[in-house]
């Protein structure tokens, strides 16, 4: 499979944790006219800044984004919207009705504090399938958020997801500079998910002190980022803080990192 005409990286900037600062306030005033920050607001910031997407998860327990956001974005946002959810009925419909530009399924637990790993893809095959299924019949692209596991990758192709994101966060918590045994699994699953025709994003605990060793990964198409960009914000702005990122990811070759290093 050849490399796509424009091999960039990109960046898709999740702005769940602006809405968690709303709702530590908000929460129960949904419709207050001084709500804020407004997460509009923050997404036009980020595009202004280099995004290429907006991410937002709609979590079952509504603990930061809300329906009426991932709405109101689908309708104002300038770039793309890429919509995190579980694999559940009341959010598939939601889905379908919004028709984001592209869903990242991913697994979730009520108890988590953030997403603690990847999709049990081998175990949830069949009713991915059909989920995926029915979101591209929409116009939807669909990605899966996976740790970086051989049979996972092979599954994730063969029940056809056009996209799978990567899990970093493994990578990210072993060391300020990422272990060199987990960024082993990631290039292992880069090559692999590339020669099977997906498209390979990355994303959770992305930094700019670990993205240049997660740039030496063959084939990655799009990072998605939210925490470090938004905590960064608290100090610095959004709009800085995006900008940053996107010039540092602007040297990255898709074709780099062909050696395990």
């Amino acid at each position: 499979m050849s490399e796509p005409l424009d091999s960039s990286l990109k960046l898709g900037v999740n702005i769940d944790h602006v809405a968690t600062l709303r709702q530590a306030r908000y929460a129960l005033m949904p419709d207050a006219h001084n709500a804020e920050p407004s997460l509009v607001a923050a997404a036009h910031e980020s595009e202004a800044a280099g995004a290429d997407s907006i991410t937002v998860h709609l979590r079952q327990d509504r603990r930061h984004i809300q329906d009426r956001d991932v709405f109101e974005l689908r309708e104002k946002i300038h770039t793309k919207l890429n919509l995190e959810m579980g694999n559940t009925a009341e959010i598939l419909d939601i889905a379908l009705k919004v028709k984001p530009d592209f869903v990242c399924l991913v697994p979730e637990n009520r108890e988590e504090i953030t997403t603690e790993g990847g999709l049990n893809v081998i175990a949830g095959a069949s009713a991915l399938s059909e989920t995926i299924a029915k979101l591209q019949a929409g116009g939807t692209k669909v990605s899966l958020f996976v740790d970086p596991d051989p049979e996972t990758v092979r599954i994730s192709a063969e029940i056809g997801a056009d996209m799978i994101e990567l899990h970093t966060g493994a990578f990210a918590n072993v060391s300020p500079e990422g272990g060199t045994e987990e960024w082993d699994k990631l290039y292992e699953s880069c090559v692999l998910a590339h020669d099977a025709g997906l498209q390979v994003n990355a994303g959770h605990g992305i930094t700019l002190t670990n993205l240049p060793r997660l740039m030496q990964l063959p084939h990655l198409a799009e990072l998605n980022v939210g925490h470090h960009l938004v905590a960064r914000a608290v100090f610095l702005g959004l709009g800085r803080t995006v900008r940053e990122m996107k010039m540092m990811m602007a040297s990255y070759s898709a074709l780099s990192g062909q050696t395990p290093s």
